[in-house]
């Protein structure tokens, strides 16, 4: 008896569905930690808005209440410390942020202004 020749390609078949079950939850993971760190980033804008805009309340005057409740208002679960020297004062804005479950981060942001209300 005769083997039957074979059409190419026959010993490969289901090859592509295998290589994509094995590469989309890497793909996936990449775009997860993409995502998160696009967030992340945000984030850190935000924070530093909050740090600058805290300064200048505490530079013109405000009490350390209204300079504590911008930063919370603009980054949910901030917390802020302030100091002063030489005519400026400073704020230091702390917050976390996740990336999933898998990791967090903690970022600062710092800024100062003119201590005018003083």
């Amino acid at each position: 008896m005769r083997d039957v020749p074979r059409a190419r390609g026959d010993g490969e078949r289901g090859s592509v569905a295998a290589e994509l079950a094995l590469a989309l939850p890497a793909v996936l993971l990449a775009l997860l930690l993409g995502a998160g760190a696009l967030g992340a980033a945000a984030r850190q804008v935000s924070l530093q808005d909050a740090a600058a805009d805290a300064a200048r309340l505490l530079g013109r005057g405000e009490g350390a209440g209204a300079a504590a409740q911008a930063v919370s208002a603009a980054v949910p679960g901030a917390d802020m410390s302030s100091g002063g020297s030489d005519g400026m004062v400073c704020v230091t804005a702390r917050a976390e942020v996740s990336i999933g479950s898998l990791m967090r981060i903690p970022l600062q942001a710092s800024s100062c202004a003119l201590d005018g209300g003083r």
